[in-house]
């Protein structure tokens, strides 16, 4: 038994089927059948060639034939509108090639792939599969350029028909915002209580748990809320001592309970009693003395901690009154032959910073200021770091400017190395000593 491809089955081969066999002669081999099983009477089809764009045989969009009937009898039955099909698909393939290649050309898509939060506000972009627009720094899976749109405005993507993300909700304020608004008002209520609020209750005041609550308070302040309330206290301290009649009074103003407590922390803070504070330093004796070095005229002064300045300049006079100015009610003492000692160990530092200076220090200011100091005090001679690496190393990357004023305020030239601060391309920025002198002692260490 054998089939001809007739739809009459297998049945054996007329004379007429084996006449037709012997006197056509249709390609051999083809659909897989020999050429002398093929029937006359069955149109035998054409080569089959393959689209490898589309996947499928070109005869097939042609028309599918079928061979239908009894012995003998053979109907074509033909499919049309295929070509059409194929048609369509190809278009749709050519659109979103162009489409993926118009938008990864465009800026706006190396954020949406980098998810970079800085762009947020500035567009937006939506999927048409999903029918959702997002932040530039939408966590959600990456789409597929050509299914991007980028917008303008939320009310834009809106507009053309899209609905806002629910995991980076672009139409409500960005995460950092709300983060920035929620410490703001943390510091808010350090401000205004009387008596500093624990991490509990700041924590619950904002609406997030104790954990969440400190990792973002010292992301974007630069400080532990612990820290925080300590400073607002030695703020509050400094200017109840200005205007209270007595030290136990500006105590409780200040939000301390324990007078060992306040003692300990103020003493570590102000530099001198509180008393002495209040007094403008008066009674506290700082031993000062001029000198000369390779930078010009420098100025060092001493208290009963350690040294407290040392200032650099060109005019004698003018290095005497800063001193004036930042101690206005001490003792300035001008130093005596011992003191020549101390003058010519730190005029040998400002000479070879590489070597140190192995002299205690009365390091004065904030808990913000001490922190950027510590992490100058840590570069190494030789090398440099930009503003935004010290704000990165305090674990405060958004404080870029307050580094800066921190780096301006320091009265220790060179014990603090804040002439290694340079800007983000290695140029040279502010000093408070003068530039020249930063590149002066930049190109020294270079050198070691």
């Amino acid at each position: 038994m054998t089939s001809c491809g007739c739809i009459g089955n297998k049945h054996e081969l007329t004379s007429s089927h084996k006449s037709g066999v012997q006197g056509a002669k249709p390609p051999a081999g083809v659909w897989g059948v020999p050429s002398k099983l093929l029937s006359p009477l069955c149109s035998p089809p054409k080569e089959a060639s393959y689209d490898w764009m589309s996947g499928m045989r070109t005869d097939e969009f042609e028309s599918k034939k079928r061979s239908v009937g009894g012995v003998g009898q053979c109907y074509n039955v033909t499919i049309p509108g295929s070509l059409e099909l194929k048609g369509k698909q190809m278009n749709m393939l050519v659109k979103n090639a162009q489409s993926a290649s118009a938008t990864e050309k465009d800026p706006r898509w190396a954020s949406v792939v980098a998810r970079n939060a800085e762009a947020d506000g500035t567009f937006y972009y939506s999927v048409k599969t999903t029918g959702v627009y997002c932040r530039p720094s939408c966590a959600a899976r990456l789409a597929k350029p050509e299914h991007v749109q980028f917008h303008a405005t939320c009310a834009d993507a809106e507009k053309a028909g899209f609905r806002p993300c629910k995991r980076c909700q672009p139409n409500q304020p960005a995460l950092a915002e709300q983060h920035a608004a929620m410490i703001a008002e943390a510091c808010r209520l350090i401000a205004e209580s009387e008596e500093a609020p624990d991490l509990e209750a700041l924590a619950n005041h904002v609406g997030m748990s104790r954990y969440h609550f400190h990792r973002v308070f010292k992301a974007i302040t630069g400080l532990t809320p612990h820290d925080y309330v300590v400073a607002n206290r030695m703020q509050k301290v400094r200017k109840k001592l200005g205007i209270s009649d007595t030290v136990t009074e500006a105590m409780y103003a200040a939000g301390y309970n324990s007078s060992g407590r306040f003692y300990e922390t103020t003493h570590e803070v102000l530099g001198m009693t509180p008393s002495h504070f209040r007094a403008g330093g008066a009674r506290t004796d700082i031993r000062f003395a001029i000198g000369e070095c390779s930078l010009g005229s420098i100025l060092i002064a001493r208290s009963d901690r350690g040294v407290c300045a040392i200032l650099l300049g060109d005019d004698p006079d003018v290095l005497v009154r800063d001193l004036q100015d930042t101690f206005p009610r001490a003792n300035l003492i001008g130093g005596d032959g011992e003191f020549e000692h101390l003058v010519a160990s730190v005029v040998g530092f400002v000479e070879t910073p590489a070597v140190g200076l192995d002299l205690p220090l009365d390091i004065r200011g904030t808990a913000f200021q001490q922190r950027v100091w510590q992490a100058l005090r840590e570069i190494p001679a030789g090398e440099t770091a930009s503003y935004s690496e010290i704000a990165r190393r305090i674990s405060s990357p958004k404080s870029v400017r307050a580094v800066a004023q921190a780096c301006s305020a320091n009265t220790l030239a060179v014990a603090i190395p804040c002439h290694r601060v340079v800007r983000n391309d290695g140029s040279l920025s502010g000093y408070r000593w003068g530039v020249e002198r930063k590149r002066a002692l930049l190109k020294r260490e270079a050198q070691v």
